[in-house]
């Protein structure tokens, strides 16, 4: 099976991201009929799953790329352009891009115009972060139905085990009583969407917009810690905060998920996660940069983190993102080929 997801960009800056990045076997699920009829997609346990619920659309195409140009003209055909954007139109189609890897940062990004890097940037990663945040909210749907119909004594089995892998997957803790009206409260807090606005912010400002060193080599996105095999270890790394590295990802899609499983599970962003809960309470829109007030302990830098990614979303108008969505039409995999 060919794998066409994308792998588009990495890390500029160390932050405060830390989360401990592991595959965690034991909760590892195969995507298959549960994806197909909306009842498990559950790819945090195991992101590569991802792929899966890709390839098997029915009516995917596969489009031969060999420069940023073919994208932009495909882009283009698809109406997604700026002046589409500029005119209302939110709609976003699943267009998938490939690797790009280290051309990017090194000769690509410094031979186009600032404006055309920074469309690359945005339209090339959008439809990745809506289509987590798609699957995010088919968890989200399912745990809704099991909340309005709990019953302690009652529950299905099916239920009951869907419930437990969410329930680690996102670092809720069962007590001797087992899965109650609180263990579903929590997963409902913890359960949700990243604003895609959010998203894109903090890529550009943690990947440098792709042209980081570490572009070719760990596919990452938002530089999340870690401890272990899979990490690169800074140029710069602070010894007395230990021997941690910066976590590397196969895939995109992988980085993607990894970062909004962090901010959906670590200590540090319960403040983040009681913001958007208190938003949904009040039926109130849930933007990126109301919840940026809540990161300031993703990077050292504190406020002026807070700060850098709201200038960084005004400045770039991601604002109107947060009312994007993806097409129904079936995906398209771009495939890269030489010159």
């Amino acid at each position: 099976m060919r794998l066409y997801i994308l792998v588009f960009i990495c890390l500029s800056s160390i932050s405060m991201a830390c989360a401990d990045i592991k595959e965690d076997k034991n909760t590892a699920i195969t995507l298959s009929n549960e994806v197909t009829n909306g009842m498990d997609s559950l790819i945090y346990s195991n992101p590569k799953n991802y792929t899966f619920t890709l390839e098997k659309t029915e009516g995917a195409t596969n489009i031969e790329v060999s420069s940023y140009k073919d994208m932009l003209d495909l882009f283009e055909k698809h109406q997604y352009t700026p002046e589409s954007w500029q005119a209302g139109i939110r709609e976003i189609p699943r267009i998938y891009l490939p690797i790009i890897g280290d051309k990017w940062g090194q000769t690509t990004s410094k031979e186009i115009t600032t404006d055309n890097k920074k469309r690359m940037f945005f339209r090339g990663l959008a439809p990745m972060i809506l289509r987590a945040n798609e699957l995010i909210m088919i968890d989200r749907n399912h745990l809704k139905n099991i909340r309005l119909s709990f019953n302690e004594n009652k529950m299905s089995d099916d239920d009951n085990k869907w419930i437990l892998k969410l329930a680690k997957l996102y670092k809720v803790e069962l007590n001797e009583n087992g899965i109650t009206t609180s263990t579903l409260d929590e997963l409902w807090e913890k359960v949700d969407i990243v604003p895609l606005s959010l998203a894109l912010a903090q890529a550009a400002e943690e990947s440098g917009w792709g042209t980081s060193k570490f572009a070719d080599k760990g596919n990452a996105l938002y530089g999340q810690w870690t401890w272990g095999e899979n990490a690169i270890t800074p140029e710069k790394q602070r010894k007395e905060l230990g021997n941690y590295g910066i976590a590397t990802f196969e895939t995109l899609q992988q980085s993607i998920s990894a970062y909004m499983l962090n901010l959906n599970t670590h200590k540090a962003y319960t403040s983040l996660r009681s913001k958007r809960a208190e938003l949904r309470t009040k039926d109130q829109k849930i933007t990126g940069h109301i919840l940026a007030g809540q990161l300031t302990k993703y990077s050292e830098r504190g406020e002026e983190y807070v700060k850098g990614l709201r200038s960084l979303m005004d400045y770039n108008l991601l604002s109107p993102a947060d009312d994007a969505y993806l097409s129904d039409d079936p995906p398209i995999y771009l495939i890269p080929v030489a010159n």
